[in-house]
Formats: structure tokens, C-alpha cells, sequence
């Protein structure tokens, strides 16, 4: 007879995360099909989206968990471990819920000590932690904590060396707030560390123990807990390697790994079936069956908006996002009142109490490498789960809170009216809310220049100087210096605000030298490019990633929207050797962020195997919003390039700058172009005439003060963008050369398009007179390999 066993007996089990026998496991699938209450059509989609993600890198495997009212969806996909040996991912896998701790254990733990009257959300924390006290700490309360705007660090930092569960906590304790709060909102380890020394203070038990007997037991989440037993090792998704093993059943988050593996910020594992029971009690106001674990007014309060009026576009409730720029989860269209939460190892959860539905992927995006991004399948999955509840109208719900953000958008440049704007964050920005946790413990060089700022243009020199256990050495600097001002050749100098030695990269050299980077362990790129082949700063990157991979250093891109967004034209350079306008094949007008580049550039040029690259990508932003929608401060990105508008017309009108005048010297570069012998009325019909979709030409006269035709008057056009969305530039600029060959045939200098134009045949084309769309089929081939290459290496939906 089977012996059943004791609650202590059971409770060691849940406490050690074996909590129950392993029950018979169905083989891996991709999803149940009819008869899931769920529109099929949408249920293949979901799994088309898993598989493409899958099947081009984004992550290794995952299981996505949909339910409705007793309907459920689940589909297990890929593989649960590709090195050292690949391992079918199968649903019973346990993952590690990196942040999902902070709501699947200390934010529940907290409230259930709040039920029983032992702590007060609005009493400062101090009375709980008493040496958490002076220099602002004494004005932070446990509600500060929940709703991330106590003021404090993202995170605590592993230098100076600190070990175990105490000496994280003593870190914790020593944080002081950079604001008073309330006064903005920050995501922040540092908030729930300290929450979970609250929960062990108060309780009298540790966390993990306190969440066991409180939550998981009750609750048959037989699989859940920290620190899981070694007899499971085999059905833990591993994550990336700690020396030389990956991480399987230890947590991947190097702060609470360092405290033993139990933190209130991470250190859950967990299955998506267990998630989903969790989630059953959320929609069921702190009960599943005959299981009261929570009072439906507790659930309420940790679901529904907390965070103050004045922190508009960070709306939380207790621990839950609900509209920040982390809820990309909640897709198109989940009403804004559902809430969710994410955890770095590729973890989701989103709650619609309205539709009263769920959806769960459980991920480890960061195995074998960091490389992995679900952060656009994310918000897919998002989409496509409340598209497949086919009998609920999520447009107009009553109880649902109005959309932040809308803004027209694009009006000075046309088009792209309409879409939500603002909650974009950079890499710089990713970075630093995540404690810069990447580049603990590296001695740093940064490339960057004056565009590499936050949201609040604070200076990443800056930033990286003053992060906690990051040793900034010394600084690159790109082709127009480090302040971004010079139109030249750029010296080395010293830095003066860090007194940081600035090395060039545009003068003798472009690319860090072998000696720059002897005592350095990693290289940091961070600059905004604008999209365009020519524009040096990706010439630059991979300059860079060569001399880090010929030196065995690790090499970090800090992405940013590319401001001219995802279309793709011109001919890719396909002939010739690499150079500082043509570094990589790849079209004039590319559609891909830095980091999409740089993994482009990694796998294509054969660095990738060495796992030198971290891409630490762009949150809240997507492909088809325009850097006017992005909430993100303009910074100039060099002396002739002011405005959006003059970036998208670059790719096109920059073509020409060596062969006419196209406005260096004038106030609005790259949106005048003219020579001393053009006829401007003549060249305004002919240009109008070709019926360019999205743009017109105005007949005017200037004088450029700089660069070709300096102080000559000339004759030329006005580029009036009316809809950048519909405006093909590279054709502009393929149009604007066309005419000018046939009206100035032997004045007009085509040849000297030749050096940024990079394709032979494109420029016989033009000097034979042939049409535009003679010369865009010579693109064609090339342009349709691109798109294939492309998709393996972007990271944004």
C-alpha cells in the first residue's frame, strides 16, 4: 500500500521544490487543436508565432499556457536545452520565474501579513526593518516598496565583494533613495529584497517557507519553490553558464544566486501549469475550489491601479503591472485594467479579469546565451490570446481604464498618425533599470558620444561611471567626437567631466588598437544610428567587435530605436571590399536596430560561436513606430542631421552629397538640393512629373556655406514630406539622380555617387537613362536574400 505522506513531511518536500511524485507526462506536442473553446484559426497562429521565434533563435523552447472559463490551450514547443546535449522541452518543465517571484511570492506574502494585521501597507519601512533609517529612507513606506516608487536603485550591485543571504540583505538595507517618493517610478530589485527580509522579520519564517505553507500547498502548486531539489535537475529548463556549466535548478539572477538562491526579487521555479492554478486563484478573488489563500478584497487591492495620478505612464498596483512600459504582455488587445508580470529568463504572465482569461509562456530565452528576446512574442502572444476568444468584445469594456499616450504623431513629417506614443525604453535605459547587471564585475570600454544618454539625458559616460561594480577604464569616441560637434578628423583627448582617456576612432585609426584594450574585459557600444548604410556609426560597431573578438573581449550593444523604422530599400552592396561607408552587405535603407546588426554582423562574419555578444534590446517599442512615437528625447545625431525628417530623407538625398549641394552649409540639410547650373522651375516639373508617392519638390534658390558648391548660389529644390510612411527615399534620391543626368548629362558629377552607392550596375543604369523601375528590378534578388537573412537576427516584432 502506498503511503501517504504527513503535512510536515509534505511541507520539507514542497520546501526542497519536490513537492509531489511526478505525474505521467504527456509526450511533447504543439498545442491542443478542437475543442478548446478557443478560435482554431488564432490557436495556429499562436503556434506559428512560437514556432518562428523558435525556429530563428529568439529562445530554445517554451510552453504557452491559454485559459478561459475552463477552456484551455496549451502548446509545448522546441527544445528545453540545446547544450550540452538538445532535450525536448515537455510541459511538466520547470522554470526558473526570474521576476515573476516578486508576484507569485513576495507581493502575496506581504499581503497575506497585511490581511492578519501585521503589517500596515502605508507604514514607513523602518518600523519592520529598523535599519532602514536617515537620508531619505525614513519617508519610504511598504506601499513605496510594492508599487516601485520608493526612490531606491534598480539593484544593489556585487561590488564591493559581499556574500550569503545576510550580506545581500545588509547591501539592501544600505541603499539610498536618488528622490524623494512618489516622485517618478523605477523598476527595482532593491524594493523587494527588502520586502522579503519584511516577510521573514514579520513572519517569523523565511520566504520560501512562509510562500510554501501560505500559497503553493493549498494550492496543489506541487512544483513550486525555491531552490529545487536535485532529483528534478532533469526537467529544469537550464539557462545560461556560470563558468563552465549552465545554470539548471540554481537561479540565473547573480544577486539572490550570491544570497543562497531564496530573494524577494527572484529565485522561483516554477511549471506553467502551476502558473495557471496561481493565476485561477487571482481571477477567483483569492480562492480555486473549496481553497481560500487570499480575502477577494486583498486581490483587489494588489491588481487594480496603486501608483499615484502623477506617475501616469507607470500605472502598477501592488507588485502587478497593469500600464508601464513592461506591459507589452498584455498585446493589441487586453483592456488596460488587466494586469501581468515578466521575468527576465523569458517568463510571462497577463490576467484579464474582464475577459476572465490568461495567457502564460514560460521560457528560458537565455539558453544557451543571453542572445534570446521574447519580448515581441510576448506582446504576439498578447494579441493573438484575446483574438482567440472568439465571443468577447474587448472594445468599450465597462470597468477598463483609458489608454495612456495617444498623440497624432508625425505631423511634421507625415503620416503615422494615430499610434501610441511614449513608454519606449533603450538599452541604456533596460541597463540600468536592471542594476546593470550584465556588466557586474567587468572592467569597461565604452563607445559612444553625445547621443548616448537615457531617457532623462543622462550621459551613459556617466551613468557606467557611477554603476555599482562597473569599472569604466576608458572611452571611444566615433567619427564626429565625443560630443558629437565635429566635422573632421577627431583627436584622443581626456574626457573632462570623468577625466577618462577618449580614444578615436576617426584619425589614424578605426578601430580600437590591441593596446587600447589590453585590462579590459568587455567593450560597451551605445550611439544612436539613423538606418542608413553610409552613416558611420555601424561601420564603427563592427570595427569595434572585430578588434573585441581578435582580443577574447565580450561585447555589449545597448540598442535604440532606429528612428527611421523597419522599410527596407536600395541595393545591398554585394561587390567589392568591406569599407567605412559599405561595412557589411546590406541595403541602403536597412530597417534594423544596432543590435540586429550587430547580431547580423556576429553570425555572418563568424564571431557568434565565441558568445562575445549581448544585445540588451529596446522595451515597449515596435517595428512600425516612428521615433515620434517613442516618447524618446531628439538628440542630433551629428552636426547636419537635425531632424527626423532629414534622417528619413538621408538614405536617398545623402546619395548624392559628393556629385551637388544637398544643404550642408544651410540651415535645413538633406531637405535642399542644388547645383550652381540647375534650373530650379525646370528640375521641380520634371522631379513632380515622376509622381513620387508621399513627397513634393519646390522650386527655390541657396547658398551653402559649406561642403560642395560652398558660397555659390545655387539652384535647386525644396524636399516637402507629406507622408513618410508612403515615400519610397531611396528612390527619391535614385529620381533626383535620373533627372539630373538627363537635363545636366557631363555636368552633373554621377561618378562621385559611386563611393556611397556601392553597386556598379545601379550607376550604368542612371548613366544609360534607364527607368526607376528598370533599376529597382536589378535590386530585386538581392533585396528578397536580404529579408531571409534579416528575420534570423531581428529582435523586435
Amino acid at each position: 500500500m502506498r503511503r501517504i505522506p504527513t503535512l510536515p513531511a509534505l511541507l520539507a518536500m514542497c520546501l526542497a521544490g519536490a513537492c509531489a511524485p511526478r505525474q505521467p507526462v504527456e509526450p511533447p506536442r504543439t498545442g491542443l487543436p478542437a475543442g478548446t473553446g478557443f478560435r482554431s484559426e488564432k490557436l495556429a497562429e499562436i503556434e506559428a508565432a512560437v514556432n518562428e521565434a523558435v525556429g530563428r533563435g529568439a529562445l530554445p523552447g517554451a510552453v504557452v499556457w491559454l485559459e478561459r472559463e475552463g477552456a484551455v490551450y496549451r502548446g509545448v514547443f522546441g527544445q528545453r536545452a540545446l547544450q550540452p546535449e538538445p532535450e525536448a522541452m515537455t510541459e511538466d518543465t520547470l522554470f526558473d520565474a526570474a521576476s515573476l517571484t516578486k508576484v507569485m511570492a513576495t507581493t502575496p506574502a506581504v499581503m497575506r501579513l497585511v490581511e492578519r494585521g501585521e503589517v500596515d501597507l502605508d507604514a514607513p519601512v523602518r518600523r519592520y526593518l529598523p535599519e532602514f533609517d536617515g537620508d531619505g529612507r525614513e519617508a519610504i513606506t511598504v506601499r513605496h516598496l510594492l508599487t516601485h516608487t520608493s526612490g531606491l536603485r534598480a539593484g544593489i550591485g556585487l561590488r564591493p565583494e559581499w556574500t550569503g543571504y545576510d550580506g545581500g540583505i545588509q547591501r539592501a538595507l544600505g541603499e539610498r533613495p536618488e528622490w524623494v517618493p512618489e516622485m517618478r517610478s523605477r523598476y527595482s530589485d532593491v524594493n523587494y529584497l527588502l520586502l522579503g527580509e519584511l516577510v521573514r522579520r514579520v513572519s517569523g519564517v523565511g520566504l520560501d517557507r512562509f510562500c510554501a505553507e501560505e500559497f503553493y500547498l493549498p494550492l496543489g502548486m506541487a512544483h513550486t519553490g525555491f531552490r529545487p531539489a536535485s532529483v528534478l535537475r532533469g526537467r529544469i529548463a537550464p539557462t545560461t553558464k556560470a563558468g563552465e556549466s549552465f545554470l539548471r535548478g540554481e537561479v540565473h539572477d547573480p544577486t539572490a544566486r550570491r544570497m543562497g538562491g531564496v530573494a524577494g526579487h527572484a529565485g522561483l521555479f516554477t511549471t506553467a501549469a502551476d502558473t495557471a492554478r496561481f493565476a485561477r486563484m487571482l481571477l477567483g478573488g483569492g480562492t480555486v475550489g473549496t481553497v481560500t489563500v487570499l480575502r477577494p478584497e486583498t486581490v483587489r487591492l494588489m491588481t487594480t491601479v496603486q501608483t499615484p495620478s502623477s506617475l501616469p505612464a507607470a500605472r502598477r498596483g501592488l507588485g502587478w503591472d497593469i500600464d508601464s512600459p513592461y506591459a507589452g504582455p498584455r498585446g493589441d488587445h487586453f483592456p488596460v485594467g488587466s494586469y501581468g508580470h515578466t521575468g527576465w529568463t523569458g517568463t510571462s504572465l497577463w490576467v484579464d479579469p474582464f475577459s476572465r482569461t490568461f495567457v502564460i509562456l514560460m521560457s528560458n530565452r537565455n539558453h544557451p546565451t543571453e542572445e534570446g528576446n521574447v519580448l515581441a512574442l510576448r506582446r504576439r502572444l498578447g494579441t493573438l490570446a484575446a483574438e482567440a476568444v472568439g465571443d468577447f468584445n474587448f472594445h468599450g469594456v465597462p470597468g477598463a481604464l483609458p489608454r495612456q499616450g495617444r498623440e497624432t504623431g508625425g505631423a511634421a513629417t507625415g503620416g503615422a498618425s494615430g499610434r501610441q506614443a511614449g513608454g519606449v525604453r533603450n538599452g541604456i535605459d533596460v541597463l540600468v533599470e536592471g542594476g546593470f547587471a550584465v556588466l557586474r564585475g567587468l572592467k569597461v570600454g565604452l563607445i559612444t558620444n553625445h547621443t548616448g544618454t537615457d531617457r532623462e539625458r543622462n550621459p551613459t559616460i556617466d551613468l557606467l561611471k557611477s554603476a555599482p561594480g562597473v569599472d569604466l577604464r576608458c572611452l571611444f569616441s566615433p567619427e564626429h567626437g565625443i560630443r558629437g560637434v565635429l566635422d573632421e578628423k577627431v583627436p584622443d583627448g581626456v574626457d573632462e567631466r570623468t577625466g577618462l582617456p577618449v580614444h578615436s576612432l576617426y584619425g589614424e585609426t578605426r578601430q580600437p588598437r590591441a593596446g587600447q584594450l589590453e585590462g579590459l574585459d568587455a567593450l560597451v557600444f551605445d550611439i544612436q544610428d539613423i538606418g542608413c548604410r553610409f552613416y558611420t556609426y555601424i561601420s564603427t560597431m563592427g570595427l569595434s567587435m572585430e578588434a573585441a573578438h581578435r582580443s577574447g573581449l565580450k561585447f555589449f550593444v545597448l540598442d535604440r530605436v532606429n528612428p527611421i523604422g523597419s522599410r527596407v530599400e536600395g541595393p545591398v552592396n554585394t561587390e567589392g571590399e568591406s569599407t567605412f561607408v559599405a561595412y557589411h552587405p546590406i541595403p541602403l535603407r536597412h530597417g534594423m536596430t544596432v543590435g540586429e546588426l550587430a547580431r547580423m554582423f556576429a553570425e555572418e562574419r563568424g564571431w557568434a560561436g565565441t558568445g562575445m555578444l549581448t544585445v540588451i534590446p529596446v522595451e515597449g517599442w515596435r517595428r512600425d513606430r516612428g521615433y515620434d512615437e517613442t516618447g524618446l528625447p531628439w538628440i542630433n545625431p551629428s552636426p547636419n542631421m537635425r531632424s527626423l525628417k532629414q534622417a528619413i530623407l538621408y538614405p536617398g538625398v545623402g546619395l548624392l552629397e559628393s556629385a551637388v549641394s544637398v544643404g550642408r552649409g544651410t540651415d535645413t540639410p538633406f531637405e535642399v538640393v542644388g547645383a550652381p547650373y540647375i534650373d530650379d522651375r525646370r528640375w521641380a516639373r520634371e522631379l513632380n512629373a515622376a509622381g513620387l508617392p508621399g513627397i513634393r519638390f519646390v522650386p527655390v534658390r541657396f547658398t551653402p556655406k559649406a561642403s560642395v558648391f560652398q558660397g555659390q548660389e545655387c539652384g535647386g529644390v525644396y524636399l516637402m514630406l507629406n507622408d513618410r510612411d508612403a515615400c519610397p527615399v531611396v528612390e527619391v534620391g535614385l529620381t533626383l539622380a535620373l533627372t539630373l543626368q538627363r537635363l545636366h548629362p557631363g555636368v552633373f558629377a554621377l561618378d562621385r555617387m559611386a563611393h556611397l552607392l556601392r553597386h556598379p550596375p545601379t550607376l550604368e543604369a542612371i548613366r544609360s537613362g534607364r527607368s526607376a523601375a528598370e533599376i529597382r528590378a536589378l535590386w530585386a534578388a538581392d533585396l528578397g536574400e536580404f529579408h531571409v537573412r534579416r528575420a534570423r537576427f531581428q529582435i523586435y516584432e
